[in-house]
């Protein structure tokens, strides 16, 4: 196996439930612990607390699409998006700098010149042979 993801601490994959209000409406969220601390950073560098962020995301992604599917996956893809934005220089990575102080349509068009990378074989995920 690959030992730069296995050697993930375990702590970070546990799930853990929050209890969140959606306009007076009590619901419960379970996601991984990594996601929860990611959607933690992303809050803290607008002022707000997680459950405040997960509100405004609903608000917004209702007003935008009319329904929400899975909205813990949708957190989770939150999460990933915010990290991969960051990895990508499309998003600052200090904390100090609030996401609401950066434009929205820069960051996407910013995005969609960010080439795909390439798959090479690497010697970090290739499977172990067996020796005969």
């Amino acid at each position: 196996m690959c030992k730069i993801f296995i050697s993930a601490d375990p702590s970070s994959y546990e799930s853990r439930t929050r209890s969140v209000r959606l306009h007076g409406v009590v619901t419960s969220l379970r996601l991984e612990n990594l996601h929860w601390a990611v959607l933690d950073e992303i809050a803290g560098r607008d002022g707000m607390t997680a459950a405040q962020l997960i509100e405004k995301l609903y608000d917004e992604l209702v007003a935008d699409r009319g329904a929400v599917g899975n909205f813990s996956s949708f957190l989770r893809v939150c999460a990933l998006r915010y990290e991969n934005l960051i990895a990508q220089g499309l998003i600052p990575r200090d904390a100090a700098i609030p996401i609401r102080s950066l434009d929205a349509d820069r960051v996407l068009d910013g995005l969609q010149r960010v080439p795909r990378a390439v798959a090479r074989p690497n010697e970090a995920c290739q499977p172990k042979r067996a020796l005969n």
